[in-house]
């Protein structure tokens, strides 16, 4: 096996010209505006919303300070990305960028870490929404089957952890422990779903799905939503 192959690197004028030959295939639909809100949604992620209260909490008003060194972490990456983008108008992202500048088994080391980082991002962020989903309804006074609001490897974890005699346990973990006790079963298995997360990722997949446009207008509307959410906290705050 000749290892040079792993290493191989396509020229920007190959790599454009097989994109100039598939590019009939796709519709483009997105335009300045569309590309630079997804931009902005992928910057100010959801995890603004769910994790910063654990994060101020345990980092104090030196959370303030990671906001800055953050950003200009983003600065340069959004510089990076800009300079890729056009010398290499093609699709592919990150992964045509590795595999003009570094070579093919960079770039399809990068390809499978975006899917990954992709999926496991998604599944973190919809977790969080169910607990602010399952807390709202508490607001209005409707209680939500705790066996229906946590997966069954987080719970059978928790009852586990207690099992074990583990002592000084966060309060969440004994909660899980306890709801995992408490789970209605199922030819002898607990039945443990966190429902409200598996419904909103099966309707942005179907979304995903029906096509680019629907996906850039929900995406349009969330960007404007959050933004204004930040910007009221900040003005009132």
């Amino acid at each position: 096996m000749n290892l040079n192959s792993f290493i191989r690197k396509k020229s920007i004028d190959s790599i454009s010209g097989e994109g100039d030959s598939m590019g009939s295939g796709m519709k483009r639909v997105l335009g300045v505006r569309d590309l630079t809100l997804f931009g902005i949604a992928a910057i100010v992620g959801a995890g603004i919303f769910s994790t910063i209260g654990r994060a101020a909490f345990h980092g104090g008003p030196a959370v303030s300070l990671l906001f800055v060194f953050v950003a200009i972490a983003c600065i340069f990456t959004a510089l990076c990305y800009a300079q890729f983008a056009s010398m290499i108008s093609v699709s592919g992202s990150a992964y045509t960028y590795t595999y003009v500048s570094l070579g093919e088994i960079f770039a399809w080391t990068i390809g499978w870490a975006l899917i990954l980082e992709y999926a496991v991002s998604n599944m973190v962020i919809a977790i969080s929404w169910s607990e602010y989903f399952t807390t709202l309804l508490q607001g209005f006074g409707v209680q939500w089957p705790d066996w229906l609001a946590i997966g069954y490897a987080t719970a059978y974890k928790a009852h586990n952890a207690v099992l074990h005699g583990g002592t000084d346990l966060p309060a969440h973990i004994l909660k899980a422990a306890q709801i995992y006790q408490n789970a209605p079963e199922l030819f002898g298995s607990k039945i443990l779903i966190n429902l409200p997360a598996g419904l909103v990722v099966t309707a942005l997949t179907f979304l995903v799905f029906l096509g680019i446009k629907e996906s850039k207008a929900l995406n349009n509307l969330l960007v404007y939503l959050k933004i204004g959410i930040i910007l009221a906290v900040i003005l009132i705050g």
